[in-house]
């Protein structure tokens, strides 16, 4: 499995503007056999997956999100990418990202106008019931994930923190470097893009450009902070072993996490990373100078049943409206 996408703008194309979509493919494990959430809409007669339009400063992560709970009421965690499908609408390009999301307790609810009713069903039924086609990749990718084992899994996030305050203009102690007027926008808009996969667990450089950097997302969902040494950058400049084992540690809890740090910092966190993936997913992660913008993250899926297997790497920078 692997997929690298970015958050970036909409391309403009000759035939107008891209239109961005984004959705889920919800799945349970039933008596030990796999389903899925199918849903009608009356507007098109069809059976389909939940997805909807992206709006205005927002990444397809979070539309994928928003669009599920607000046609189906389910409140879903991203999974693995599962497609990208480009077709026409209109004569316009469109372009839907696809991601899974396991469901367990919650009960879905269509909410009676894009949705009227929905069904679980077995891969095949679904395969029967979709209308589009083109619906049918994202339901393959889901079925070949289910077979390889890889479709359980928990995320892992690296933030690069957002954009501080010059170092010219800083004369105190560099641990104290604080975010500029747009980090701390962009700190906003990295809280919202990490609810996509809720990480229960953030683990963060104690530098203060760090901290605030993840301080939304603590607050907003409660998320338990702990602050490491080695992932600044003077200790991991000197004692880079120290900072390869804080990142190593991550996998022991298997519970979603999201880590903060600085850029000269990356290449030692996506060494580690690199080590527990295949080539094909080496090749996704950042190699070059500066690696991530400023607020940009990327984001791993671990296998739930090989912790030491990473099966998809992707990439988004989060809107600073």
């Amino acid at each position: 499995m692997a997929a690298s996408t970015k958050g970036a703008a909409v391309p403009q194309t000759g035939g107008g503007p891209t239109i961005a979509a984004a959705g889920t493919l919800c799945w349970r494990s039933s008596k030990g056999r796999l389903e899925v959430l199918v849903i009608h809409r009356p507007r098109y007669r069809d059976w389909s997956w939940p997805k909807g339009k992206v709006d205005p400063g927002e990444t397809t992560p979070e539309c994928a999100v928003r669009e599920t709970f607000e046609e189906v009421g389910l409140s879903v965690t991203l999974g693995i990418p599962l497609a990208v499908l480009e077709y026409s609408v209109s004569s316009r390009p469109k372009v839907v990202h696809y991601w899974a999301a396991r469901i367990t307790r919650q009960k879905a609810d269509p909410d009676g106008k894009e949705v009227d009713r929905v069904r679980w069903v077995s891969p095949e039924e679904a395969r029967d019931l979709l209308s589009n086609p083109s619906d049918v990749e994202p339901l393959d990718a889901l079925i070949a994930a289910h077979r390889a084992k890889v479709l359980e899994t928990w995320p892992l996030i690296v933030v690069r923190h957002a954009k501080a305050k010059p170092r010219s203009s800083w004369s105190r102690a560099e641990g104290g470097r604080p975010l500029a007027a747009t980090g701390r926008r962009q700190a906003t808009a990295v809280s919202r893009l990490l609810q996509a996969w809720n990480p229960e667990r953030v683990i963060s450089s104690p530098w203060e450009r760090c901290v605030q950097t993840i301080t939304p997302y603590v607050h907003q969902r409660s998320a338990k902070l702990k602050l490491v040494d080695a992932l600044t950058e003077h200790d991991a400049a000197r004692r880079p072993a120290r900072a390869r084992g804080a990142v190593d540690r991550l996998f022991d809890k298997r519970r979603s996490v999201a880590l903060c740090t600085h850029r000269p910092v990356l290449p030692l966190v996506f060494s580690v990373l690199a080590s527990r993936m295949s080539g094909p997913l080496q090749g996704l992660l950042p190699a070059e100078d500066p690696y991530l913008a400023p607020g940009e993250a990327v984001i791993c899926q671990v296998s739930t049943s090989d912790p030491d297997r990473i099966v998809s790497v992707e990439q988004f920078r989060a809107y600073d409206d």
